[in-house]
């Protein structure tokens, strides 16, 4: 195949000329429309992914600490006091915080359901996580007496709490020790008493679901710990990106905590968001490839329309190469004009979305985080959208050279 400037020219101006048949005209523009609009989905999918993404990476700035310590084995760290001072003294840390966190079995007025117990601080809890920007009441954490609660908007519609205000909830835990009392299986639990202070929002359902928040001295007698921790949460200083925070406290603690920073602890979420990702990638490819198919036709269709124009070709001196290479390069034209046009208009549509919200979330607004589908535009995924367009581009323009050297006489 030959790369001189006369088969490009002739190329183009076949392009650009009216088409003896209408219908061969009417078939390159399907073509290179077919393609726009497979490239423009890849775009807009693509970026409704890192929408997506984003939106659940803003969401962690809630309850999720900037890094968390857990035991590599068991539930707990038993020398839990040398495991914070250790913490603490590592550089970027601003504040460290125990937990201990189990399940447990809240009743209110005669309803129960399984909790979540989220034993903290409740002194520095509010400087570990955003806990006080959630509550539905305004009222700090940090002034909760040790026998005060805070509980999700979703326990306390299961349990009917509409108005906190004092509200007695009973607490269930089962014994660590010792045999189930079949006589009495009350006595095989550990039971107390919360007031519910206040009732949070997150906009998460890992939260909202069944979470109770409560000072870690309740939640140490419900679950008979004494001064274990299930758990040490981290504020990184102003300045230190929670990742390297976490690489220093793995160098640190070694082997006997797993540490995670923000984005590991929802990594099983990241990781589905990614799957479905490039999922709906390959099919918006796949419907691409089935899109190329046109592209062929019509310049099968193209060729055998100017097969007199190619002998004529010929016996001015071109070579077959070169007029092989003629319909290599209108192919390549029909395919970029296509992906092109669909990368512009893919980006003008996430770009519509992104300021004006045309397409909505089903739901209720007043109940969502975002009433509209988010969309971040990568340049990255231009690039990746554009590459298939490329790669199909040239299998089809070989395609049509080699049938237009098959067609001279």
């Amino acid at each position: 195949m030959s790369f001189s400037a006369l088969p490009l020219r002739i190329a183009w101006r076949y392009l650009r000329a009216p088409k003896s048949h209408s219908a061969v005209s009417a078939i390159s523009i399907i073509s290179v429309v077919g393609v726009a609009v497979a490239t423009a989905a890849i775009v807009c999918v693509l970026s409704v992914f890192n929408g997506f993404r984003g939106l659940l990476n803003n969401s962690l700035d809630t309850l999720a600490p900037d890094v968390i310590v857990t035991p590599s084995t068991g539930k707990t760290f038993s020398n839990a006091d040398s495991i914070l001072n250790i913490i603490k003294n590592v550089n970027g840390v601003s504040v460290a915080m125990p937990a201990v966190c189990d399940n447990a079995l809240a009743i209110s007025s005669s309803r129960e359901m399984p909790i979540y117990i989220r034993g903290v601080v409740t002194d520095i809890y509010p400087q570990v996580a955003s806990i006080d920007s959630i509550m539905l009441e305004k009222v700090s954490i940090a002034s909760y007496s040790p026998s005060d609660a805070a509980i999700s908007v979703g326990v306390a519609r299961q349990l009917a709490i509409y108005e906190p205000d004092n509200t007695p909830l009973f607490i269930f835990a089962p014994k660590r020790e010792g045999r189930v009392n079949l006589a009495n299986p009350m006595m095989s639990f550990v039971t107390d008493s919360l007031n519910v202070r206040g009732i949070f929002q997150a906009m998460q359902s890992e939260y909202d679901e069944n979470t109770v928040i409560c000072d870690i001295t309740v939640a140490r007698e419900l679950f008979q710990y004494e001064n274990e921790v299930t758990a040490v949460e981290i504020k990184t200083a102003p300045g230190v990106p929670p990742q390297q925070l976490a690489d220093a406290l793995r160098t640190t603690l070694g082997n006997d905590a797993t540490v995670k920073d923000r984005i590991q602890q929802q990594e099983m979420n990241f990781h589905m968001i990614s799957i479905e990702k490039w999922v709906t990638f390959l099919l918006m490819v796949f419907i691409l490839l089935i899109a190329s198919f046109n592209i062929i036709s019509t310049l099968c269709m193209l060729i055998i329309e100017k097969q007199q124009s190619m002998s004529t070709l010929v016996s001015l001196g071109m070579t077959r190469r070169e007029v092989g290479a003629t319909f290599w390069w209108e192919s390549i034209y029909v395919t970029l004009l296509g992906g092109i046009s669909g990368v512009v208009i893919g980006v003008v549509l996430c770009l519509m979305q992104e300021h004006f919200g045309i397409i909505k979330l089903g739901g209720d607004p007043a109940t969502m985080v975002v009433s509209a589908y988010p969309v971040v535009v990568e340049w990255g995924d231009l690039g990746l959208a554009i590459a298939p367009v490329l790669l199909i581009g040239i299998v089809t323009a070989a395609i049509s050279s080699a049938f237009a050297r098959s067609r001279i006489q």
